[in-house]
């Protein structure tokens, strides 16, 4: 396969026909993966606290420091999710919160210690809670990064790429890290051995062309690094932000997971977001170029608080994969199967 350029996957993402688009994506999806199973990771999100002084206008999950219902969860009151996860069959965390100033370095490290007593691979923190810790300790991000890893800290999510182009980030979001800074933190963490994932929330202000920007952006990266184990795009949600807008509709999701599978040749898995879109619309992707569920989630605040309810147990992940046409299996952190099904 020749790799796609960026006028050649803009030209095809603008386009090319929705059908041909995903048969396309779905030879590239089977070539990756000929064994016919669909994965999915047993995962808990914990969001420790939703106080954030970043104030993205997508966000509609996040408190202003002094809101009376801002919070801050203990570290015996995370302990306690984790250890509910863990009887739940969950071998994942993540630990996903806002950039709160009045949370010290030291309460990071004291959680990953106490939550790696538990056997859970700790998926956690984002480039932007990182570069905020690098910022207010005076240190640079790799030292961050091996504190919080001699910690505990096993692997880093990919949140708060949103659009990796700075136009559409000083619009939505002007006080977060520019898009190089994100880049760079994720290169970091690869380097140090840390695996990572990368996302994508498309939707809002961006262009199409940065979409596609924000696909080569990751490429590019993991060209050089080999670090990350999965891609995940999911529609902006309007609801309840001050962003506003309309969220994009099905065509375009099943349009965009196609087009991040042709493009990113170097990536080796994509997740559907049945989260945000649903588990019918989850089960399309797969004939679009995905090959993994993502999480059961056992969890999850950010999302539901821009409006959106799909809920789905391990039994219905379970059941939508076989129903599409492939074998399910759970999943690790690291893509190694641990139970089909």
């Amino acid at each position: 396969m020749t790799r796609l350029s960026a006028a050649q996957a803009l030209e095809s993402y603008r386009s090319a026909d929705l059908l041909e688009l995903g048969r396309e994506a779905s030879a590239v999806q089977k070539r990756l993966h000929p064994e016919g199973v669909v994965t999915f990771v047993g995962d808990r999100n914990i969001n420790y606290t939703n106080v954030c002084v970043v104030g993205c206008l997508f966000c509609a999950f996040h408190r202003r420091p002094g809101d009376p219902e801002g919070y801050v969860l203990s570290i015996d009151q995370v302990v306690a999710k984790v250890e509910e996860a863990v009887a739940g069959g969950v071998t994942q965390i993540l630990l996903q919160g806002g950039v709160n100033p009045a949370i010290p370095l030291s309460y990071y490290t004291e959680l990953f210690r106490a939550v790696r007593r538990y056997p859970v691979h700790i998926h956690s923190l984002s480039p932007v809670e990182i570069a905020f810790l690098a910022d207010r300790e005076g240190v640079d991000a790799e030292t961050i990064l091996s504190k919080l890893r001699e910690a505990g800290l096993d692997s880093l999510p990919g949140g708060g790429a949103e659009i990796l182009s700075d136009r559409p980030r000083s619009i939505q979001s002007p006080r977060k890290i520019p898009a190089s800074r994100w880049l760079s933190i994720m290169e970091t963490a690869q380097r140090l051995g840390m695996k990572t994932t990368a996302t994508m929330v498309y939707g809002s202000v961006e262009t199409p062309a940065e979409r596609i920007q924000h696909l080569l952006a990751i490429r590019d990266l993991q060209d050089r690094t080999g670090g990350f184990t999965a891609f995940i795009p999911w529609s902006y949600q309007p609801k309840n932000t001050s962003l506003g807008g309309k969220e994009a509709g099905g065509a375009e999701y099943l349009r965009m997971v196609a087009i991040s599978r042709l493009t990113l040749d170097n990536v080796p898995n994509l997740q559907v977001s049945w989260v945000t879109q649903g588990l019918k619309l989850a089960q399309v992707a797969l004939a679009f170029g995905a090959n993994d569920f993502g999480g059961t989630m056992m969890e999850e605040n950010v999302v539901r608080a821009a409006g959106v309810t799909f809920r789905a147990r391990k039994e219905d992940i379970v059941a939508a994969i076989r129903e599409a046409g492939y074998r399910p299996a759970q999943r690790d952190t690291y893509y190694r199967i641990r139970q089909e099904f």
